[in-house]
Parts: structure tokens; sequence; C-alpha cells
């Protein structure tokens, strides 16, 4: 599945960090999965139904999309109402797509998506960003003593990164299992698993970084500060960290996706080089729930 994204990376918003998003606990049920092959019993296409993102996460080969992503759409909409009072369910599906894919947005308005980029308060679109390492990173260290960053101490310490998680995004959508999968994962780099531990021992921030040898590019997915550790810029610390750990593996392209500029986030990763290179559209899609 990763290999079916990186081989036709320019049409996906997600492939450096697939290790990621492939862990989730989406996959503990396979019929959350579907697997579109070719006469040759290649895998051209798939698709998942991500509970934990409220997404539908799906790569197509190019040559096949024009036959296939209609069906895809179909099956993601047949599986959002079969996963209805369950613990897969979700009252709004969501379909990021770049802005430039018409062809993508043609189908999904006509299977009943529709675009979050101006709907008053609660509009909502992205971007994908990237910076080059030929740009050297910014170094930022604690403003404060007693704060140590380091890379997470493997599985005894998953617990406790994913109470963080947890406070973090105001979610229990992050779970030990989750985590431990993505420790477990092929593509998996501890080094690129950074944490800031604050002077009594907690976590407090953390920036996870990905990083495809092939390609020599790397991904930050996700990154994040305790709400009541934040004047200290702790995110912007363990970012910092991650580029100048990314470069030394020779990156040459990093790649971030956010909201967009009314974000704070979206801020910081300007700060740090980062240049929009597609504008994301957020197309959702409402079900029924008791």
């Amino acid at each position: 599945m990763a290999a079916l994204a990186r081989q036709c990376s320019e049409n996906n918003l997600h492939v450096i960090d697939l290790p990621y998003r492939l862990s989730s606990w989406a996959f503990d049920n396979p019929e959350n999965i579907r697997l579109w092959v070719d006469e040759n019993q290649q895998l051209v296409a798939w698709a998942a139904l991500q509970t934990p993102f409220w997404t539908i996460d799906y790569v197509c080969h190019p040559e096949k999309e024009y036959h296939l992503h209609r069906e895809i759409l179909l099956w993601a909409d047949q599986r959002a109402k079969a996963v209805q009072k369950t613990p897969y369910e979700r009252p709004a599906w969501f379909v990021m797509v770049f802005s430039g894919q018409i062809n993508r947005i043609h189908d999904l308005e006509n299977t009943g998506f529709k675009c979050q980029s101006d709907v008053g308060d609660d509009s909502w679109s992205k971007v994908l960003m990237h910076r080059s390492s030929q740009t050297p990173a910014k170094v930022y260290k604690p403003r404060s003593a007693g704060f140590t960053v380091r890379s997470l101490a493997g599985e005894k310490e998953v617990q406790n990164y994913v109470d963080l998680h947890q406070s973090v995004f105001e979610s229990k959508n992050m779970t030990v299992d989750w985590r431990m999968r993505t420790l477990q994962h092929p593509d998996y780099m501890p080094e690129l698993d950074i944490v800031v531990e604050s002077a009594n021992g907690n976590l407090v921030a953390f920036c996870i970084c990905w990083f495809d040898k092939n390609s020599m590019t790397g991904h930050v997915e996700p990154l994040g500060s305790h709400k009541n550790f934040r004047q200290y810029a702790l995110g912007r610390v363990a970012l910092s960290e991650g580029l100048h750990r990314l470069q030394s593996l020779g990156a040459k392209n990093v790649f971030v996706e956010t909201d967009n500029y009314r974000n704070i986030a979206f801020r910081l990763y300007e700060s740090f080089d980062f240049q929009v290179i597609q504008d994301v559209l957020v197309y959702r899609k409402d079900y029924e729930t008791d």
C-alpha cells in the first residue's frame, strides 16, 4: 500500500508518513480496508476508513483512476453506513484533495461531499508545505533549564506518550496499541521519535518525523506540546530537533500538512522556511447517527 503511494506520490497528500496512518486502530477490522488489483494481481488502488482521523484515505494509480475513483467513493460510502452503531462510526467523513484534482472534486461533489473552504465560521481548508534541506534549519533550545530533548524511550514510555498526545489534541483517538505498532513498523526510526521531558520527568512535547531512504524525503507528523507548557515554545524546540535529525540523515526535502494561514501551526512551519506547494480542499459528507 505504501509502495503504491510512493509510486504516484504527486497525487497523494500522505506518502512518507503512511507508517503512522497505516498503524491506526482502524486497521483492527480488515473490512475497513479495500484493495483493488489488476488482471496480474498487482495492487492498483486501496482505500481505508480511518476512524481516528475521521477521513477516507485512498490511493489510486493514475492510469486506473478514471475507472476506479467513483468505485472507491462508492465503497467508502457503503462502508461508512455499515459501521454505524459500531466503534468505527463517525457522524461525518472527510476527504482531502488537492485543489487541482478537478476530476476527483467532480466525483466527490457528485457523491454528496461538500467543500468546507467557505462554510462560515467552521470553514476549513489545509495546505501541504515543503522545505528544502539546502536551507539550514533554525536552532531552538529550551528557554528555561530543566527541559530535556531526547528520543522516546521505546515501548516502556508509550503510555506516557499516549497520555500526552490525548491531552494535546483533546481526543482519545490515540491508543497504546496504535502507538506500539508505530514502533514496530519497519520504517520507524527511533532517532526521529522526539520528545521533550520536563524537570519532574513528565513528557510535555513531541515531534515525530518520518523518513524515506529511497527518496531521501522526510515528513513531520505529529507535532504537539502540552497546553500548560506552551509559553516555553517547546513545540518549536522539538520541531527544530526533528529537522536537524532529518538533515543529518541526508533528507533533501521535508513535508508537512497543516491547516491554512489562519492556523498557529501554519505560522510555526512558515518560520522554519516551509512554503505552501499545494492547497488542500477538505470535503465532507454527513451520515445520520442515533
